[in-house]
């Protein structure tokens, strides 16, 4: 609780009492709907490996170690709240062997995503074989949403693993993120089915809606 306060006091300071009431109400709404996921998988193997079309001020950029990022980069990936402890959760995910993918507008950042081979950085809802994928922790800024960017971003790297010949790629999104469905639906992902999960008494209970698994994203163009 105390954490939260410090963040939300920290993006005051930065943004102002509107943005801030806005943020918050959103960190809300997450939250109350966190334990409702809709989880997508692809089967690498049947990714095409030609790359995407995309606007030729794009280019996308990986790596491994925090050390290699671009200072100007990391601060504005930790400018939203406690930016400390964003630093620290960066640094803590380069440890434990995941990739931190940027997407650029000429020399600009316009949003990343994180994946991470053979295992999930927080408890999963199934375990992960060594040739699987994990996506997660997409974000692209509000000045470059609208433009088809996080589709091509995460089609980019499913065709890089594709050619890495590892076996399947899973993500996940919230049941009220209405934008980032819509975006995977852009790419080769197909939807499993909304999983819930919640906790008692410090033990996490999983169940899934049988009425869309299996069930294919349409495909829509950019």
């Amino acid at each position: 609780m105390l954490s939260a306060i410090t963040r939300i006091r920290e993006y005051y300071q930065r943004r102002g009492l509107k943005e801030t009431l806005i943020r918050t109400g959103v960190a809300f709404k997450r939250a109350f709907f966190a334990n409702h996921m809709v989880v997508f998988y692809c089967d690498l193997s049947n990714v095409k490996t030609s790359r995407v079309n995309a606007p030729t001020s794009l280019r996308i950029e990986r790596f491994t170690r925090a050390a290699d990022v671009a200072p100007t980069d990391l601060q504005e990936m930790t400018s939203f709240w406690n930016a400390k402890q964003a630093r620290r959760n960066i640094q803590e995910r380069f440890e434990q062997g995941a990739s931190l993918w940027l997407v650029k507008s000429g020399d600009i950042l316009a949003g990343y995503g994180w994946t991470i081979q053979g295992r999930t950085i927080e408890p999963y809802y199934f375990p992960l074989c060594t040739r699987d994928v994990h996506l997660f922790d997409f974000h692209i800024f509000p000045q470059h949403r609208g433009h088809g960017i996080n589709p091509y971003l995460v089609t980019y790297i499913l065709q890089d693993l594709s050619s890495q010949l590892l076996a399947r790629a899973f993500i996940e999104a919230a049941e009220w993120n209405h934008a980032q469905l819509s975006s995977l639906k852009k790419t080769p992902f197909f939807r499993l089915g909304i999983v819930k999960s919640n906790c008692l008494f410090s033990r996490k209970y999983i169940s899934w809606s049988p009425d869309a698994v299996g069930q294919r994203t349409d495909r829509m163009s950019n």
